[in-house]
């Protein structure tokens, strides 16, 4: 089996590369510049040389088509674009380009291809959905994007959706929750907080973590597990989409709290509230029900916030001896 990772250089991107090789596959995976890109997640976790890398920009549809057809993959995972929300509304028309546009890109190349065997799956967002409702999100719950991301996000699904009731593809969507890792950069609130309170500690106690709001809830699951979610939809005989969560809610205090435990740290002394960092909108409470998942693909997450807060610390303190 040949798979194709648009975004492999990302977190999500060289944990699925991890999870295939791991199950026999070959794995070629895309980067503007395959020549001069720096793959350090791969390195980090010592499948670069595994890899077979490949040069593509997901915005240029006749790029999208050569790879394709010169690569004839069997799976095609697409986990590119612009990944922050926070900087989408900074960057709205790079964001847009890069998720809504990269999508319908390679969507259109497997079509013009005529690849109806080839399975394809798309990264949706749990930022999707906005601020929840009255119960948990699922597969049927409505979407109202509040953020430049969400919008490029909720585009992209409509267009798997539409290709696949259109053109027969199997073409479907993960609505992913918040996952982390290690291998998170700084720019995620997460491991700005899992760096903050390592660097505080090191300092003997001395220092300041400046944070925005404290009081937004969201669902943090394990990067690690969420590849296997993603491999697992397309494995299917049916291509449908689904919500990828743990299904416990949590607000940002307790993620704070507990990296700062971690490192034998009372959050209360070190954080302070900084307004600037405040987005132009948020969702206040991120809430899902994984249900169809479990039922339907055998996926549950194991590791829920506490756990993903220590293995991240305990990642941090052993890169700095």
């Amino acid at each position: 089996m040949r798979a194709l990772i648009f975004g492999i250089s990302g977190q999500d991107g060289a944990y699925l590369a991890q999870h295939l090789l791991e199950r026999g596959y070959e794995v070629v995976g895309t980067s503007r510049d395959a020549q001069v890109s720096g793959f350090g997640n791969l390195t980090q976790l010592g499948i670069r040389e595994r890899v077979r890398m490949a040069s593509a920009a997901i915005n240029d549809f006749r790029s999208v088509l050569q790879l394709l057809a010169k690569v004839q993959p069997d799976e095609i995972y697409n986990l590119a674009g612009q990944t922050s929300v926070g900087l989408s509304f900074e960057q709205p028309v790079e964001t847009l380009d890069s998720i809504a546009g990269g999508t319908l890109n390679i969507l259109e190349a497997l079509r013009f291809l005529n690849r109806p065997d080839a399975k394809f799956y798309n990264a949706a967002s749990s930022e999707c959905f906005g601020d929840a409702g009255a119960e948990p999100a699922n597969e049927e719950t409505p979407f109202r994007p509040r953020s430049p991301y969400a919008v490029a996000k909720a585009a992209a699904f409509w267009e798997v959706a539409n290709y696949r009731e259109a053109y027969g593809l199997f073409a479907c969507s993960g609505i992913l929750f918040n996952h982390e890792s290690p291998l998170r950069p700084e720019r995620f609130v997460t491991q700005k907080i899992v760096a903050g309170a390592c660097r505080i500690a090191a300092d003997g106690g001395q220092g300041k973590l400046s944070l925005g709001n404290l009081d937004v809830e969201r669902d943090w699951g394990w990067a690690p597990e969420y590849v296997d979610a993603m491999w697992r939809m397309l494995q299917q005989d049916r291509a449908e989409d689904y919500v990828i969560a743990t299904g416990q809610t949590r607000p940002l205090r307790d993620f704070v709290a507990g990296a700062f435990a971690c490192v034998g740290l009372d959050w209360r002394e070190h954080v302070v509230s900084d307004r600037t960092l405040l987005r132009p909108t948020d969702l206040q409470k991120g809430w899902a029900n994984p249900g169809k998942a479990n039922r339907l693909l055998g996926w549950e997450a194991r590791r829920k916030l506490d756990d993903v807060v220590r293995l991240m610390v305990e990642a941090r303190r052993a890169a700095s001896v």
